[in-house]
């Protein structure tokens, strides 16, 4: 078990890659100079064909085996975006771009799918095609759905799609991955709670949101404690409350923010019915109104059991079977890959990071050490779902 030959003698070259495009991270759609740099190292790999701007800034290659007998292709993804994060890692090649930073790996993601291309053109030894999808705008964009709706898999037709991703405190040189639901979908809320303002002392002259917002924060708390399922998950976050500009006067309004995470689309639905229900009832109770902005992102991640086989076999393949665990719980952590596990079968798998900070976190840092792994993984899966006949 080692890393793949045509990427260890690479490894200098990838790393390189991955500090460059750590030093200049981008946000969401808006990654003119990230997209540029891909499709220019993917040219340079050899690849038979670069496209550019599917879902605005994503980017596409296409690898052809040394044979197509079967007719067969399988896509791999990788995410390109960044975070509006102030680095605190203090490396050498910390991001230049202030306020953004790669806070989640995905400099690495991008890295480890480019190493694989260059392995796959360089050596080409299996039957098929092999499409590789760097996608922008995962951290909340829904890049996954937006290179969807713009034509990706009727442009390039596959029949099964592969995504991975680092996960800090897993050591490096393993895999992690599950079947089933395997990562939460990913909702976003506000909720605008109307009263009528007036002066702090004169209560009875105005209605106070701040109440019937006070209230409404431990309502939403019991939609998961007493509405869904104990043997089923549900999250109900709130993130942000804003109201009021004066310690002297009662505001008109107060709007509370955050995210509902669940691992069904049943509870989701119930979720979003039993929010909207208490924001009335509870803002009514205080005289106030109160409005409800849902916005669904994400779905449900949901790994299919045949691909989450083939995705463990292939990790082992690589790493040994002793470091790949196959039952990994799932996590409330969201993810829009999901989108094209609609569309196709496929399986996400995670990636060890080793002993470092968490994703999101502005101390975060991907290991240079995953990436020989995470590149030959690929390798081993396109061989082994598109094998070369002897």
């Amino acid at each position: 078990m080692a890393i793949d030959s045509a990427i260890a003698k690479r490894m200098n070259e990838l790393v390189r890659f991955r500090h460059e495009m750590h030093q200049h991270p981008e946000l969401l759609y808006d990654l003119p100079e990230t997209a540029k740099k891909v499709a220019a190292a993917l040219r340079a790999a050899g690849v038979d064909e670069v496209v550019e701007g599917l879902g605005k800034t994503g980017v596409v290659a296409v690898i052809r085996g040394k044979t197509q007998a079967s007719g067969r292709s399988i896509a791999l993804r990788a995410d390109m975006d960044a975070l509006p994060v102030r680095e605190a890692t203090g490396k050498p090649y910390a991001s230049k771009n202030e306020g953004r930073m790669h806070a989640c790996g995905h400099d690495g993601h991008t890295t480890m799918l480019l190493g694989a291309a260059i392995g796959l053109a360089e050596q080409r030894d299996f039957d098929g095609t092999a499409i590789l999808v760097f996608q922008p705008a995962e951290e909340g964009g829904a890049g996954a759905d937006a290179m969807i709706k713009d034509g990706l898999f009727k442009r390039f037709p596959v029949r099964e799609v592969y995504g991975m991703h680092n996960r800090p405190g897993l050591p490096v040189g393993q895999f992690a991955i599950g079947p089933g639901p395997y990562m939460a979908s990913v909702d976003k809320f506000e909720i605008e709670i109307k009263g009528v303002g007036g002066h702090a002392g004169r209560p009875e002259k105005a209605v106070d949101p701040i109440p019937a917002m006070a209230a409404l924060v431990q309502a939403l708390q019991t939609i998961a404690s007493r509405n869904v399922d104990p043997i089923q998950s549900a999250v109900v976050s709130i993130t942000m409350v804003h109201g009021g500009d004066a310690f002297n006067v009662i505001p008109p309004e107060v709007t509370l923010t955050g995210t509902v995470r669940t691992l069904s689309e049943d509870v989701r639905n119930l979720v979003e019915a039993r929010m909207r229900a208490l924001s009335d009832g509870v803002a009514q109770a205080f005289g106030a109104s109160a409005h409800v902005n849902y916005l669904r992102n994400a779905p449900v991640l949901n790994n299919h059991a045949e691909q989450t086989e083939y995705a463990a076999l292939a990790a082992e393949a690589v790493v040994g079977a002793g470091k790949v665990n196959r039952h990994n719980p799932p996590t409330m952590g969201g993810e829009d890959f999901a989108f094209m596990l609609q569309a196709l079968p496929g399986a996400y798998i995670n990636i060890g990071n080793g002993a470092s900070a968490g994703i999101h976190h502005p101390d975060y840092d991907f290991n240079d050490d995953a990436i020989g792994w995470g590149a030959s993984y690929w390798l081993s899966l396109v061989r082994s779902r598109l094998p070369l006949k002897a």
